[in-house]
């Protein structure tokens, strides 16, 4: 995705060492968010590793006093006393390090939004490992409720970087995200929506769209969602299958299929039911 850019602000700062140039950018993001912009400032210098510093309106709620103008604006002046006193401590602490996103390829990913390792939606998930094994692919579950995952806390700050604030279990779910040519999102129907564990995993996948929109997008992918809801009725899955579109939406990935199985509190088992396990086989086949 391109975004405009426009140079608000240059200058040279003479060193012991070096002539350092500051420059400060603003970046309209709008395309992404209404009203977004980014501003960064960087410092360059001859001898070192550059450093950069950014931070965007979405971070400053209603309620703060600053701005991400101001902000950005300040810190440029900062730099400036810090570059003629001790320039180390502008590009020590501001450093640009280069950040590796690994890949880690494979042919089916399950996101498993159910607790329950003995469940309906674990049989699901089971037959759509079956089905990529037996077509000599590739597959991979993973149980976000076992994991330690932060909740994201809207901070917005993503959208400088590309990666989140914080260091946890996240990160390895966004790597295999990121190498997954089929992901299939397995959900219980809890509270009328999806379990707390998956909903934390939708949440901070917008490290992911960051990364995405910094980046340059990445390849097109499918998905898939499979549900079971205990109550009978397909209204049952209106919530479901509304966060979950959202949720490929923003990961880039277009939604291929569903499978929607409700009244399972009087069925108890699915694998009782003819042909499931058949027809959902061919879909995960048919989308490998």
């Amino acid at each position: 995705m391109e975004f405009s850019r426009e140079l608000l602000e240059s200058e040279s700062v003479k060193t012991p060492d070096a002539t350092c140039r500051l420059t400060l950018h603003r970046e309209d993001f709008s395309a992404l968010y209404p009203g977004m912009l980014r501003f960064v400032l960087d410092a360059a210098d001859p001898n070192r590793s550059p450093a950069r510093f950014i931070t965007n309106t979405y971070e400053y709620s209603p309620l703060l006093p600053g701005s991400a103008e101001s902000a950005a604006r300040q810190m440029m002046a900062i730099w400036k006393e810090d570059l003629l006193r001790d320039p180390d401590v502008v590009f020590h602490e501001y450093s640009r390090p280069r950040k590796d996103r690994p890949v880690r390829p494979i042919d089916l990913l399950i996101l498993q939004g159910s607790p329950r390792p003995d469940g309906n939606c674990a049989i699901l998930a089971e037959w759509a490992v079956g089905a990529a094994h037996e077509a000599g692919k590739t597959a991979s579950v993973i149980y976000p409720h076992d994991l330690d995952l932060h909740p994201c806390i809207g901070c917005y700050q993503c959208y400088n970087t590309g990666t989140c604030v914080f260091d946890d279990d996240m990160n390895d779910i966004i790597a295999a995200v990121r190498g997954a040519s089929l992901i299939i999102v397995c959900s219980p129907v809890y509270s009328n929506t999806v379990p707390a564990g998956l909903k934390l995993v939708i949440d901070r996948m917008q490290a992911f769209h960051a990364e995405r929109a910094l980046g340059g997008g990445g390849r097109c992918r499918h998905g898939l969602v499979f549900s079971v809801a205990g109550r009978k009725g397909k209204g049952n899955f209106a919530c479901i299958t509304s966060v979950l579109s959202a949720f490929f939406h923003t990961l880039g990935i277009e939604l291929a299929g569903e499978v929607l199985m409700d009244d399972a509190d009087s069925v108890r088992d699915i694998r009782t039911i003819a042909g499931k396990e058949e027809m959902v086989k061919a879909l995960v086949k048919n989308h490998l």
